[in-house]
């Protein structure tokens, strides 16, 4: 292999810096490694030299491949000896002062054609650079934990950087088997600012008293298919990584609506329930393993009322073929008999309002959450209002659990969860490609390898349907009045006429 940067150096030997050592070296460059404890650089080239040997142990590289790597990844006692490469990667502590100090310092040491980077996940790339004299040879280069397995990096050019710079970079992060993605400089660059709806929409749902945790996380991974739920997500990379994270971007954007933090992680993060690693933050861990208590079992409903559907419910005809397929008693009727059950399916509205609108007993009211087809889930969700009875309740859920599907209840909500956090998702997405922070195709590559989402945003606004997403943040934005849910001019433009969000003409 015929790397682009034949000497690299990697200045810190924490988790980032070791791993991105490993693909640089595989990439046949030869990489020193430094770090201001010379202890933790021998772990970590030690480290990274056990997992060359298990990629052999298994067959997935050769005994020769290794021995060169090894040969090829030396210990680097001084910052002087950077001072000939041809490319440094610095992952120390994301502070912006030290990151400044150190980059002058190394400047002064490397060529005038070395290229230096930084490994930052939330700093402005262009402030790093600021205290540099060649700003055009430095850029952002940021690649996720862990490195070998997380196959994405952001490119992120600074206001001065010379493009040749990027391309090169990007290039070269395909010899290290990663796929690169070009960003502008903006806070959270794509990855970080494309997630911030899922968890924090999340919070916010909580904070409400609409559902708990378990209840969230099994609604969205059932409903939409996402891996992990956001609490099981925010446990996973804990709360003293993510939530300073949330308040970076939410400050850098000088407190825009749809990026605000919750107090819950922030009190948890005080309390030091931040996640897994301490054994306890949403969940409580037992030998790594989440206790996660059971669902509510379905009741047992003896005297099923009748069912009436609202003409305003989304998908209707399948709801009302669903109902068929249940076995429930139909009313045809322009408006509910006295003991039926009624049955709302709005988008964006709560339970309470479309009552009030439709003029139906807000006791006997339940609404379902119909924005996905049926068939495509694996869980029901349903919601009552303030008003709704026990027994309607729980007719309702013995009613919408015969065929054996999980259904979730839920207090009443505007949009649901499900509808909520995925219009948030599409949203925000919408607005960085209105902002120009990426190219459409870059920021559903980055999502998708970045976040593991089951598709890119852009792609999840198609397939969910880009009009359909904007009547949910309208209706979200008339219950809540809050501007977080104000829809992108992106979305609102594409989505009026019929656009596709992930396809764009150029």
């Amino acid at each position: 292999m015929n790397p682009i940067y034949k000497k690299v150096g990697v200045v810190g030997a924490g988790a980032m810096g070791r791993g991105i050592a490993q693909i640089a070296t595989q990439a046949g460059s030869l990489v020193k490694l430094f770090d201001m404890q010379p202890e933790a650089v021998s772990k970590a080239i030690s480290s990274v030299g056990a997992q060359w040997d298990k990629l052999a142990d298994k067959q997935r590289l050769t005994s020769e491949q290794v021995a060169q790597y090894k040969l090829s990844l030396e210990v680097a006692t001084q910052i002087n000896d950077l001072a000939d490469c041809d490319l440094v990667i610095e992952a120390i502590v994301e502070r912006l002062d030290i990151k400044k100090s150190f980059f002058a310092e190394l400047e002064a040491l490397v060529q005038p054609s070395t290229v230096l980077v930084t490994n930052t996940s939330s700093l402005s790339v262009t402030a790093i650079a600021s205290a540099l004299k060649r700003p055009e040879q430095f850029a952002g280069y940021h690649f996720f934990n862990p490195v070998p397995l997380m196959k994405v990096v952001e490119v992120i050019a600074g206001i001065k950087t010379n493009p040749k710079i990027c391309q090169d970079l990007s290039q070269y992060a395909n010899q290290m088997g990663h796929q690169a993605v070009q960003a502008q400089d903006t806070p959270g660059f794509i990855v970080n600012h494309a997630g911030r709806g899922y968890g924090t929409e999340a919070l916010r749902i909580v904070s409400e008293g609409i559902a708990d945790f378990a209840s969230i996380d099994r609604i969205l991974k059932d409903q939409v298919g996402f891996k992990l739920g956001p609490f099981e997500l925010m446990d996973l990379t804990a709360l003293d990584v993510s939530h300073p994270v949330m308040e970076s971007i939410y400050q850098q954007y000088y407190e825009e609506p749809r990026y605000r933090p919750s107090v819950i992680t922030a009190q948890r993060l005080a309390g030091g329930i931040v996640g897994k690693k301490v054994g306890e933050g949403f969940y409580k861990y037992i030998d790594g393993v989440a206790q996660v208590a059971p669902e509510p079992p379905v009741p047992v409903v003896d005297n099923m009322p009748p069912v009436w559907v609202s003409t305003r419910a989304v998908r209707r005809a399948e709801l009302l073929q669903l109902l068929k397929d249940l076995g429930a008693k139909i009313e045809t009727g322009a408006s509910p008999s006295s003991q039926a059950l009624s049955i709302v399916a709005p988008l964006g509205f709560d339970v309470t309002t479309v009552a009030v609108v439709e003029r139906l007993d807000p006791a006997r009211t339940i609404g379902i959450d119909f924005f996905i087809d049926d068939k495509l889930t694996k869980r029901r969700v349903l919601a009552t209002n303030p008003a709704t009875r026990s027994d309607m309740r729980d007719a309702a859920h013995a009613l919408f659990a015969k065929d054996g599907k999980p259904v979730s209840v839920i207090r009443d909500s505007g949009g649901f969860v499900t509808q909520r956090v995925v219009a948030t998702i599409v949203n925000i997405a919408c607005d960085i490609c209105q902002q120009g922070v990426c190219t459409p195709n870059d920021l559903e590559t980055a999502v998708t390898l970045g976040l593991g989402y089951p598709m890119g945003p852009l792609m999840m606004g198609d397939k969910f349907g880009p009009t359909e997403i904007l009547e949910i943040l309208f209706n979200v934005q008339t219950v809540y009045g809050d501007p977080r849910y104000r829809p992108s001019p992106w979305l609102r433009r594409r989505g009026a006429i019929g656009l596709s969000l992930s396809h764009v003409e150029s």
